[in-house]
């Protein structure tokens, strides 16, 4: 058994919904109805066939079906191998990149309560995001309203690639009803299908688009400092999720450099955007894409300026994860006890609300 530490929090696990089959219980007769004529009621909303080794690591997958799919495995494999006391669930499906608006915030809906039923009341240690679609910004602010009377769910939970800049006003509604609740926004590797993955269209290859999904993140974080978010919004946070961290420490230094001979359009931001990113993001740690040897890794923490933007993840079950080597080799002890516990517990408040 590999023990972490008592109170480890993991930011980011992935309970999988295999088909929309599963959400007929959570759905109104109407939806159902409508799922049923549009021929989706049984469909898989996913750009990866369910076997490929994307989704699961190969000691992680099960015999027969999708990896993350079983509560059992997820509680042998990750949150009792590991000692975890709290991991927070991501649910990652298609419902998001429907683009009819009502379609897509019912199955958002029914997600939330699919995993409230079905996964946090079957085991205390789960705690959840709530999945909206950003189609309607109003509708998505209504359902966390709706889902932030569960203390168990603790944050909202986005893609990083959608159709416009997610620090846009359009979305404010969202984060004002995020901040009310102490509710972080999740920003999660992931599209919307409304545009290529990269700046100069689409790649012909995976590792392009794997190691492009950065731009998809730096644009995201510009976007809530230039259009000032936190300015509206103090206490939100966001928090980065499987987005890397090597690329921050180079953006905190380019933008805050360019900020100085282009604040004049930006009055509302009063500080340099290194700092503003600095007490406002948060990144969790898988996959890990820095360097091998420890010092190099140290150096690399010491250049964000803050040991507080970092968050334990395993990622489970998705391949990326470093097996029982769950922490950056060359950890100084310190720092492991504030990735794996204190900084997640002063990210997501609520954790040490929910019973």
């Amino acid at each position: 058994m590999t023990l972490l530490d008592p109170e480890a929090v993991d930011c980011d696990v992935h309970p999988a919904l295999v088909s929309t089959r599963q959400l007929a219980p959570f759905l109104d007769d109407h939806w159902r109805e409508m799922l049923h004529i549009r021929n989706i009621d049984n469909l898989e909303l996913t750009s990866f066939p369910p076997r490929a080794e994307l989704f699961g690591r190969p000691d992680w997958r099960l015999a027969h079906g999708k990896p993350g799919s079983d509560l059992g495995r997820m509680q042998g494999d990750l949150l009792d191998h590991f000692g975890m006391k709290f991991a927070i669930a991501n649910v990652l499906y298609g419902a998001q990149a429907v683009y009819n608006e009502y379609i897509g915030a019912a199955l958002c809906s029914a997600i939330n309560d699919w995993l409230a039923a079905e996964w946090l009341a079957r085991d205390t240690r789960l705690r959840a995001s709530i999945v909206v679609s950003l189609v309607n910004p109003q509708t998505a602010a209504e359902e966390v309203e709706r889902m932030a009377e569960d203390k168990r769910f603790v944050q909202v939970m986005v893609l990083a690639m959608g159709e416009v800049p997610l620090g846009r006003k359009q979305f404010w509604p969202i984060y004002q009803a995020a901040e009310r609740h102490g509710l972080p926004i999740g920003i999660h590797a992931g599209s919307m299908y409304r545009h290529a993955p990269t700046q100069s269209g689409f790649p012909s290859y995976l590792v392009e688009d794997y190691a492009a999904q950065t731009q998809g993140f730096v644009a995201q974080a510009l976007s809530f400092v230039a259009e000032g978010v936190f300015t509206k919004f103090p206490e939100l946070k966001v928090v980065l999720i499987e987005s890397g961290v090597t690329w921050m420490p180079s953006l905190m230094w380019r933008c805050s450099k360019d900020w100085l001979g282009a604040r004049i359009e930006l009055p509302w931001v009063k500080t340099a955007p290194a700092n503003i990113l600095r007490d406002h993001f948060r990144m969790t740690l898988q996959p890990f894409d820095g360097p091998p040897d420890p010092a190099d890794v140290e150096r690399l923490i010491n250049q964000f300026g803050s040991e507080d933007m970092f968050l334990f993840s395993t990622d489970y079950p998705h391949w990326q994860f470093d097996g029982d080597d769950a922490l950056p080799s060359g950890l100084p002890a310190p720092l492991k006890r504030k990735f794996l516990v204190d900084n997640p517990m002063k990210t997501y408040s609520r954790l040490s609300e929910a019973t």
